[in-house]
């Protein structure tokens, strides 16, 4: 994929399209690779934005290797995190993850078009940062002597990528604000977990994560709120319904409250989550 111009007096290309081509990748550490170097560009001004390209949706979409196997999440196996084994299998579903989060952030970067150039910006940089993570956790897997692929996986991201691929509003609630939102809430534990079993490099990589996600997150409650002021509605009920249109699943505590301020989301949301998880209310607000 060059994306260097065809002269020197030439418009850079549209990173967007360039966004669809690297969503197409099926190898892994090239895909993340593609990425990184694509945020790269647009920064060097070597890409360009181009917010009201058409881009047709070629077949096959995402890009991905032969394996891992997708499973349903209920077949998926759960082993102990004191043994090597066993962490092989957390760093592998969680490399599985980011691979899954560079694409959807590929994927909102093509789409969607007609929104502000800063939306594209935003995602991207979110796709290379996903990226990052994935090498961080394949160099860690390989440490254990696996790679990326060794074991199955579910698909459970990419399917809500799929139900709301005509709702940019959608996408913006049900992924960052939802999915992603929930790696939020289950950093704490895992690194607890591998802390207690002295993989303190594991841990590290899980403190890197959870700094970005909170970013990531931030990013999808910035352009919710902006997507839903275009459209007149109050952010906390569209939430709601959205998620019952879409389907999302139901949030179970315990919740990161203190990540999901930092990340943006109004101490409304937060007493809702304290709620519906049976939770003192008082949970989620900030102390005096």
């Amino acid at each position: 994929m060059n994306m260097e111009s065809s002269s020197a007096a030439a418009v850079p290309a549209c990173m967007r399209r360039f966004a669809l081509d690297a969503l197409q990748m099926s190898e892994p550490a090239a895909k993340a690779a593609q990425v990184r170097a694509l945020y790269d560009s647009l920064l060097a001004g070597r890409a360009a934005i181009s917010p009201l390209l058409d881009l047709s949706e070629p077949a096959g979409l995402p890009g991905r290797p032969a394996c891992p196997p997708l499973v349903e999440p209920r077949q998926l196996e759960r082993r102990s995190m004191r043994s090597p084994a066993g962490r092989a299998v957390l760093l592998h579903a969680l490399a599985h993850i980011e691979f899954n989060a560079i694409n959807l952030a590929l994927d909102a970067v093509w789409r969607f078009r007609g929104l502000p150039d800063a939306f594209y910006a935003d995602w991207l940089k979110v796709a290379a940062e996903e990226a990052y993570h994935f090498t961080l956790l394949s160099d860690r897997l390989a440490a254990f002597g696996h790679g990326y692929g060794d074991f199955p996986a579910h698909n459970g991201l990419w399917d809500m990528c799929e139900r709301t691929k005509a709702d940019v509003l959608a996408r913006m609630a049900l992924v960052p604000r939802t999915l992603e939102a929930r790696g939020l809430d289950a950093s704490p534990p895992i690194r607890a977990r591998l802390v207690q079993a002295g993989d303190d490099a594991s841990a590290a990589i899980l403190d890197v994560i959870l700094r970005d996600e909170i970013g990531h997150v931030a990013i999808g409650n910035r352009w919710f709120r902006h997507l839903c002021d275009e459209a007149g509605r109050d952010p906390v009920p569209a939430y709601r319904e959205l998620a019952a249109q879409y389907h999302a699943p139901r949030l179970r505590g315990p919740f990161n409250f203190d990540a999901r301020r930092t990340a943006g989301f109004e101490q409304a949301e937060l007493d809702e989550l304290a709620a519906q998880d049976g939770a003192d209310a008082g949970a989620g607000k900030a102390a005096d």
